[in-house]
């Protein structure tokens, strides 16, 4: 066992998407933040903004193969305030509520699938 601790454990998050422009709309609106389209690399994809980009823990979407509905990993996105503004505009954007507000002592969140039933959660 290495005694290396890193500051985060988590550095980055990828969610596979099957409609890039859709995709892209739906969690701009969710998250309300546009996401960065970048098309230098073999393919292209959407980076989620954070304020400070070079040392923040971000991820982003990109064309790829969504694991069965519900079954894959949950990345957490940071919301404004009211949550359920947030829920509203998952809904709103063909998303779907998979759970209620659940309260931890860091703050709140909801579980969520977007369109392609990725599951995500929506933390303020």
């Amino acid at each position: 066992m290495s005694d290396f601790l890193p500051l985060n454990a988590v550095v980055w998050a990828e969610i596979p998407v099957t409609d890039m422009d859709r995709a892209r709309a739906f969690y701009a609106a969710v998250v309300q933040n546009e996401l960065q389209l970048e098309e230098d690399g073999p393919n292209p994809f959407a980076v989620f903004a954070a304020r400070e980009p070079k040392s923040a823990i971000a991820g982003h979407i990109y064309p790829g193969k969504p694991a069965p509905r519900g079954t894959g990993p949950t990345v957490h996105l940071s919301v404004a305030e009211p949550l359920e503004d947030a829920m509203q505009r998952v809904t709103d954007n063909g998303g779907e509520l998979v759970s209620p507000i659940i309260t931890i002592p860091a703050g709140r969140f909801v579980y969520c699938l977007d369109p392609d039933g990725n599951s995500f959660g929506i933390f303020a």
